[in-house]
């Protein structure tokens, strides 16, 4: 029964500490919060590969490291080209409708306020279906690239 109040002993230790070390702010970063019309944001260009008209803007982070939140815009009808990235999607469509279709799956029709997730390395495409500009939060766990697929289409 000793052992069982040692395991315990030690799970509280590193609970509590755990908590004291999260309950503590960060101290290097800010809280942020965009809207895709701000006119604060800096907006930049697509990879060569993507459809003219598409823009980023980075949201927070630095896209060449880890855990960078962008928002990638394309003009109402256009079609975003097959292509992978390194790292995983978690997606927010934010204005517009988009048809997002990865390689043995069914098409995902997504609708202002619909999330979704994109595994990495998997081959995707998409169509901005609606009439209005298609405008997708991302946030990225690996830093922020885009391969067009199979490599060298554009």
């Amino acid at each position: 029964m000793l052992w069982h109040k040692s395991i315990t002993a030690a799970f509280l230790t590193a609970f509590c500490c755990t908590s004291t070390l999260m309950a503590n702010p960060s101290t290097t970063e800010t809280p942020v919060s965009w809207s895709h019309g701000d006119p604060e944001l800096q907006w930049g260009p697509c990879p060569e590969f993507m459809p003219e008209g598409c823009k980023i803007a980075v949201l927070h982070g630095d896209p060449s490291r880890k855990n960078a939140d962008i928002f990638f815009k394309v003009p109402a009808g256009v079609v975003v080209p097959r292509h992978t990235h390194t790292s995983a999607e978690r997606m927010v469509l934010v204005s517009g409708a988009l048809r997002v279709t990865y390689d043995g799956h069914d098409p995902m029709e997504m609708k202002p306020g619909v999330y979704a997730y994109g595994p990495p390395e998997l081959p995707h495409k998409a169509l901005c279906t609606g009439e209005e500009v298609c405008v997708l939060a991302i946030a990225f766990e690996q830093p922020i690239d885009a391969f067009p697929h199979p490599p060298g289409d554009n």
